[in-house]
Formats: structure tokens, sequence, C-alpha cells
């Protein structure tokens, strides 16, 4: 063996021209860390390890969000009491907007053109929904939820085939009414798009 490397635990380090003694390896605990750290190295160099595309077949790189088309009929929407839920003219934009920004943001498929996309994302908004999570003592709702449902088709642009669909997609939020934590019903609409939007990016590129 060559003077400038020592074999410990099965394993060569470079030593500057000479044998050492790792006393650091000489305890198990210390031998137990040590193994661990190399069969992550390992485990990385296999190609096995994290990737930033999970569930991506490398032929997508791009994607074109067709606009959402809102399928809510505003005298069905539902609430948990009588007072009505504010209802957000084209929620369905601010949504899709929502989408595309957070497919920018996460960069693991470039929102583009239709002519120009590997794959088609495209739905519809189809329930808004309102139900009371928590009442105060005199019987005032205090807490509520919010929930955004939609339907969604997740395509190969190139070919057409459809590549997963998710009927009764929601996102989600928690807002209160009253109290020292009391915050507006259109401040809490815009954290379950956020959320909506999150969930739709997360199931694209997830294993299909």
């Amino acid at each position: 063996m060559p003077q400038n490397l020592v074999l410990v635990q099965g394993s060569r380090f470079k030593a500057q021209g000479k044998r050492i003694l790792v006393s650091s390896l000489q305890s198990p605990v210390s031998r137990r860390v040590w193994l661990s750290a190399v069969c992550c190295v390992l485990f990385a160099a296999s190609g096995c390890g994290y990737s930033t595309r999970p569930g991506l077949a490398s032929r997508f790189q791009t994607v074109y969000v067709k606009p959402l088309v809102n399928k809510i009929d505003v005298t069905q929407i539902q609430t948990g009491e009588n007072r009505f839920p504010i209802y957000r003219h084209r929620l369905e934009v601010d949504l899709t907007d929502e989408v595309v920004s957070r497919f920018q943001f996460t960069g693991l498929l470039r929102p583009t053109r239709s002519e120009q996309a590997d794959c088609r994302l495209e739905g519809e908004l189809i329930a808004f929904r309102r139900d009371p999570l928590r009442y105060d003592a005199s019987q005032q709702v205090e807490e509520w939820r919010l929930n955004l449902v939609v339907n969604l088709r997740f395509y190969d642009q190139r070919s057409g085939v459809l590549l997963w669909e998710e009927p009764g997609f929601t996102g989600d939020t928690t807002y209160f009414a009253r109290g020292a934590k009391a915050e507006s019903e259109s401040t809490a609409l815009n954290r379950a798009i956020t959320d909506l939007a999150r969930r739709i990016v997360e199931r694209s590129v997830e294993n299909w």
C-alpha cells in the first residue's frame, strides 16, 4: 500500500505521507456515524438520491396551464350559517395566475404557450365552501374553514394522452372571524387560493 494512504475500516484516506491513526473511529458511536456517512455518499453516487424532478419524465420540461373554467353556481354555494360567504369575481382567474406563479417558483416545469408546451394542465373550479369550525360563548361562529374544489386533468401535449386526472381536488384554509386573531374572509381566501395552487403543482410533478 502506498505510504500516503492508510486503510481505515475498509476505506482509504490521505495521510500526508505517513500512516495515521484515526482515534476518533475507535468508539462504537463514532464508527456508526462514519459508516452512515459513507453509506449516504455511496447512495447518492448510485443516482438513487433526491431528485428535483421527483415524478417527471425527462421529456417534460414545459407546461401549458389552460385557464380554469368557473363552473360554480353561486346560488348553491355552501355555508354553515345564514351569512352568505364572500364570493370573489374572477376567482378562476386568480387561481390560474397563482398556479402559473407556483410553477415558475418551483422551476420544475416552465409555463409556456400551448404550441410550445410538453404537457398541459386544465380543469374546472366547481365548488367554494365555508364551514364553521368553532363557536364562541354566545354561539357565534368564531372560526371558519374555506374550501376551494377543482376537477383537474393533466395531458401529454404532444400526444394528447391523458396522464392523470383528479376530480374533487381541494385546497383549504381556516380563519378567525372574531377575537384578537380576526381577519377578513378575503384575506383567508387568498390563502386558500395559494394552498390549492401549491397542491396542484405538487400533484403535477409527483409520481403518476
